[in-house]
């Protein structure tokens, strides 16, 4: 190595001691590394890594309750309780990140005026990249196994066909939509897994991170507008991959308006030896996440839970209580109209005021008993309902036996299921009429009769 190549790497070595960053910039890296650790740490992000959730998940979310609950109470007026319901916007969770808000800007307050005299933290600023990284790595890994093996947005069930378009939330409208399609689900899921491979990967973690804006925006923007309680997390999601991608952002416009670039200038960590720790410890990670996220995706693919032995939508076609029998009558409360098998352990009745109930089924391996428990734990220890099964026909059922202690016999009628025109429908190379919009009468559309010769 020549003397002038050895001076022109000490200059580099030294030229991070000499430069004065702006007070605006110094006060985001103190802020940066104060909120985000906060948020990862008490948030599902740190959850999303293999292993942790098993002992750090209790610790995330008992540690900071008692805090929290008396935010709730006194600045903001209501008892705000943690709940694990699958939502990620509850009360609790708009409080929690009002906490980590003002911790960090407190902590950060403090920290500049007992570091005033400090010029530049290329080097804090280089391990808040570094573990931005890393966390928007693992949740994008996370969120993309559970798309590529179509398990997020399963398609929609017996139950889903049978309910109005009108009587669906946007939520269930989008996993409905993306659930119907489930290579479509897959190649989203390979996307968001793209975005963590190649963050890890310090060589093309600009382009994980520029490919993470559009994905995350997209995901935030469905959130936001399909009322999906994921928007916290989805909008912090966005924010990390903004802030990675803000020290690049004028070689990325350079690149974009078709000029050359220069080398980058964002903040690393300062020595060779913490480059080379850091980038040894994302490709391990990278190693790690997909192993583990490949090998629980593949488990819970093959461990979903299978049909029923009685699946399928079954009308029933005659209705007897206390021995007499029930007409159908549309709003009734009582009788039932349909009864759906879907997965093996639940079932739905729906009454003929069209409401659903869904409830615990169980079958005997003779498929010869029914016994159906209530979802309410408190009025599940005993059966709600229990039946003798016959089935005189792959298409006939007659159940014998009592609802909530009343003597009901009923027979059912099983539904072509294959008859709903969202299974009908596939992939067509040549489409004559649109078939999302098309009615029967139109002059570009096919005759009735037309539509049934085919």
């Amino acid at each position: 190595m020549s003397i002038r190549t050895i001076e022109q790497s000490v200059d580099a070595e030294e030229r991070p001691d000499k430069e004065r960053w702006r007070p605006a910039t110094r006060i985001l890296v103190r802020f940066g590394l104060v909120y985000f650790g906060l948020f990862a740490l008490l948030s599902q992000v740190i959850l999303e890594f293999p292993g942790l959730a098993v002992w750090w998940g209790p610790i995330a979310a008992e540690w900071p309750q008692p805090v929290v609950e008396w935010v709730g109470r006194t600045v903001f007026g209501t008892a705000v309780v943690h709940r694990d319901s699958g939502s990620g916007d509850t009360a609790y969770d708009w409080v929690l990140s009002f906490c980590v808000l003002v911790t960090a800007v407190a902590a950060t307050a403090m920290w500049s005026v007992l570091d005033r005299g400090r010029t530049e933290y290329r080097t804090a600023a280089g391990w808040l990249l570094v573990s931005l990284r890393v966390c928007l790595a693992g949740t994008m890994l996370s969120y993309g196994f559970v798309k590529a093996f179509p398990l997020q947005m399963p398609s929609p069930s017996l139950t889903r066909l049978l309910q109005p378009f009108g009587d669906s939330t946007p939520m269930g409208v989008l996993w409905s939509q993306v659930g119907v399609s489930p290579v479509y689900e897959s190649l989203l899921g390979i996307a968001e897994i793209l975005c963590g491979v190649l963050l890890l990967v310090p060589r093309t973690a600009v382009a994980g991170a520029l490919l993470s804006v559009v994905g995350a925006t997209q995901v935030w923007i469905l959130n936001m507008t399909y009322d999906v309680p994921v928007k916290i997390l989805s909008f912090h999601v966005l924010l990390m991959a903004l802030v990675l991608v803000a020290p690049e952002a004028h070689r990325i416009t350079t690149v974009l308006l078709g000029e050359a670039a220069g080398p980058s200038t964002a903040p690393t960590p300062r020595t060779a030896n913490g480059r080379r720790i850091a980038a040894r410890l994302q490709v391990g990670l990278l190693i790690w996440l997909i192993g583990a996220g490949t090998v629980s995706s593949a488990a819970s693919w093959q461990q979903r839970e299978s049909r029923s032995e009685l699946y399928g939508i079954w009308e029933v076609s005659a209705f007897l209580q206390d021995g007499q029998s029930v007409p159908a009558v549309l709003g009734d409360e009582i009788r039932w109209r349909r009864v759906v098998f879907d997965q093996r352990t639940t079932a739905d009745v729906q009454t003929m005021d069209d409401r659903f109930r869904p409830v615990r089924a169980e079958i005997s391996a003779d498929t010869r008993r029914l016994t159906l428990h209530s979802w309410n734990a408190a009025e599940a220890v005993l059966p709600w309902a229990s039946f003798d099964v016959e089935r005189a026909a792959p298409n006939q059922l007659r159940l014998n036996g009592a609802v909530d202690g009343h003597p009901v016999t009923m027979e059912l009628t099983r539904y072509e299921t294959d008859r709903f025109t969202l299974r009908q429908s596939g992939f067509h190379w040549v489409t004559e009429f649109p078939n999302n919009s098309c009615v029967s009468g139109r002059p570009a559309c096919p005759s009735p009769s037309a539509s049934s010769a085919r």
